[in-house]
């Protein structure tokens, strides 16, 4: 049961395709990253129009105070639409990382799946090989006996 090219093949093929899915599952999750710094970005924004309302408030100041309350809304806006984003974000990165570790059990397979034929070609080869040197050993040994039959008993006497 010699390993063909074919299950070489697809054990190449399965590498390959687990390669993508690993590259397409950093690409979700590298996007994902960048979701969420964006959130925790639009977060800080909006603690900073806080603040800037609160001092304008206590200095008495109505542009900083307005400012403040713009900077806070639009960064709660933009928290409120990134949200669903990275929850789909979140979502997808759980998909491509099960399609990922299918592609992997996969390959995995092929791969145990070679190294057992291999192990069984290889059993095999030894099996035929000792069949083999039986085999002469046998004839060999036969050889001998009809060597010794065919000799006179004169000379086996001289043989000793």
């Amino acid at each position: 049961m010699a390993v063909s090219k074919a299950l070489r093949r697809l054990l190449h093929i399965r590498g390959i395709e687990e390669e993508q899915r690993r590259l397409s599952l950093e690409t979700t999750l590298g996007e994902l990253e960048l979701l969420k710094m964006a959130g925790h970005a639009a977060a800080e924004r909006e603690r900073q129009g806080h603040a800037l309302t609160e001092t304008g408030a206590k200095s008495g100041d109505i542009a900083d105070r307005q400012a403040g309350l713009v900077e806070a809304d639009g960064a709660h806006r933009r928290a409120l639409v990134l949200a669903p984003r990275i929850a789909a974000s979140e979502f997808e990165s759980h998909e491509r990382r099960r399609e990922f570790l299918d592609k992997r059990v996969e390959r995995r397979q092929a791969e145990t799946l070679l190294e057992k034929t291999e192990a069984a070609d290889a059993m095999e080869s030894e099996r035929r090989s000792q069949s083999v040197i039986d085999d002469l050993y046998g004839a060999r040994r036969h050889h001998s006996a009809k060597d010794l039959e065919s000799r006179s008993p004169v000379d086996m006497d001289r043989s000793n």
